[in-house]
């Protein structure tokens, strides 16, 4: 049986004492589990309310998605209806910044037969205690991740770090570089020209910037 310690704890003390929606504005301070809790509630909208629907409510004003192609979350979401039955998913993992205001989950997702992996970026609005999703991306796998008996949090060493060194993307290569406003958690999202894709998490260790999720995604198959 999975033993959610972290997620179960931060979700059950948060769900006590705020109505659904507040689970997105609680202030998380420094706290990992604040975004796993955050990550919970998003799948169990997508259950309650409808797949495409629990994305809308929670994402960021600047998400953006792969369907392959890069597109700007809000505008493509606006067009698709819920399907009949919503993916389900599990968080396995949580990279968050010094600061607490933006964070990466990943995990694992099943909708009937099929399975596969995610990986959701958080952004935390410092003021208002909002969290909403600015990337999320996944793919599909031949075998289901294992589930960890416990989520695995991290979070990034403060102060002052060097300069990351530049990533250049490919020719008629899509890339997209986001950072924490304390510039402590990286990430990286590349589209090639194939519609193959990358997705790669950077964390302060406090001398480098330590990969923590590279996501690769093969080019789609030609008919």
């Amino acid at each position: 049986m999975r033993r959610w310690a972290l997620a179960t704890t931060a979700f059950a003390l948060l769900a006590g004492c705020a109505p659904q929606g507040d689970l997105y504005r609680r202030p998380l301070a420094a706290n990992p589990s604040g975004f796993v809790a955050a990550e919970l509630a998003f799948a169990r909208l997508a259950q309650e309310k409808g797949q495409w629907t629990a994305f809308r409510e929670t994402s960021h004003p600047d998400a953006a998605m792969f369907v392959p192609q890069r597109v700007r979350a809000r505008d493509w979401l606006k067009t698709q209806k819920d399907p009949a039955e919503a993916v389900k998913w599990q968080p396995h993992a949580v990279y968050v910044s010094c600061d607490g205001n933006a964070a990466a989950t990943t995990g694992a997702w099943q909708k009937g037969p099929a399975n596969g992996y995610f990986t959701t970026v958080w952004l935390r609005d410092p003021k208002s205690g909002e969290t909403r999703w600015v990337l999320d991306h996944g793919d599909t796998l031949a075998s289901p991740r294992p589930a960890p008996e416990f989520i695995e949090t991290k979070q990034a060493v403060c102060g002052s770090r060097s300069d990351a060194a530049i990533t250049t993307a490919g020719e008629g290569a899509d890339m997209a570089v986001g950072l924490s406003p304390d510039q402590t958690l990286s990430w990286t999202s590349t589209v090639s020209a194939d519609m193959a894709r990358r997705v790669t998490v950077r964390l302060w260790t406090g001398s480098a910037m330590e990969t923590v999720i590279d996501d690769n995604v093969a080019a789609p198959k030609q008919p």
